[in-house]
C-alpha cells in the first residue's frame, strides 16, 4: 500500500511569518495537531500543537507576536507519496514521530499521514504494530 492510499491530502500550512496564535487557531479549525510550515514557497518545518506549548505558552511568550518560525520544528520529517507505508513507518519509528509531512515528486507537500491513518486505514495488524514502535516511553524529568 503505498502513502498517498492513506495520507490525508492537501494538508493545511501556515506560513512562518504568522503569528503562533493563527497556527493555534488552525489547529482547532481544522482539528489537526500540526501544521507544515513554508517559507519562501518552500516546506521549512512542522508546527505541532506541542511546539505551542512548550517553546511559547510555558515560556510566557506573546502568542501575537512571536511568530510560527522563531518555534517550529525546523526541517520537517517527510516521506515520498509513492513509498510503500512500511517506509513511511519506519521513518516515523527511525526519527519517534507521529506524523510525517507526505511530498510530491517536486518535494511539494501533497498529505500527511499521521499514526492515526496507519491504524484506521492500512489494518489493524500494521497500524498496531507502528504504533507500538513509535510510541517508545520518554524519560520524564520528576521533580
Amino acid at each position: 500500500m503505498k502513502a498517498k492510499e492513506v495520507m490525508t491530502i492537501h494538508p493545511e500550512m501556515i506560513s512562518a511569518n504568522e503569528p503562533v496564535i493563527n497556527a493555534a487557531k488552525k489547529m482547532k479549525d481544522f482539528n489537526v495537531g500540526s501544521l507544515p510550515v513554508s517559507q519562501e514557497n518552500k516546506l521549512a518545518g512542522v508546527i505541532t500543537d506541542r511546539d505551542i506549548v512548550l517553546r511559547a505558552v510555558s515560556e510566557k511568550r506573546d502568542l501575537n507576536s512571536t511568530r510560527v518560525g522563531d518555534i517550529m520544528s525546523r526541517g520537517a520529517i517527510t516521506c515520498n507519496e509513492d513509498w510503500d507505508i512500511q517506509e513511511c513507518a519506519k521513518v516515523m519509528e527511525e526519527k519517534q514521530v507521529r506524523r510525517v509531512v507526505v511530498t510530491n515528486k517536486t518535494g511539494d507537500p501533497s498529505g500527511i499521514i499521521s499514526v492515526g491513518d496507519l491504524a484506521t486505514k492500512a489494518g489493524e495488524e500494521i497500524g498496531g504494530e507502528i504504533i507500538s514502535r513509535v510510541s517508545q516511553p520518554s524519560n520524564p524529568k520528576r521533580g
